[in-house]
């Protein structure tokens, strides 16, 4: 028989409360995580690792400003 996972449950927000903790540190650890990717592929000079590093960023600061959005509608 397989086990069911439980999804991890979001804590609610409270009134007037921005981003998260715990979102900023997810897109900030993506973020990092792209750019270690990027020096990866400069250093070895392979241009998928970077460009894949580059998207990382790219996608990280997408979130970020996508969450910023919805900060200042909630206010």
């Amino acid at each position: 028989m397989v086990s069911r996972r439980r999804m991890r449950r979001r804590k609610p927000v409270a009134k007037g409360y921005t981003m998260g903790l715990d979102d900023k540190i997810e897109n900030t650890a993506e973020k990092l995580g792209g750019k270690g990717k990027e020096a990866a592929g400069e250093a070895t000079g392979d241009e998928n690792l970077r460009a894949e590093g580059q998207g990382d960023q790219a996608k990280s600061d997408l979130k970020q400003a996508g969450e910023k959005v919805k900060d200042a509608f909630k206010k």
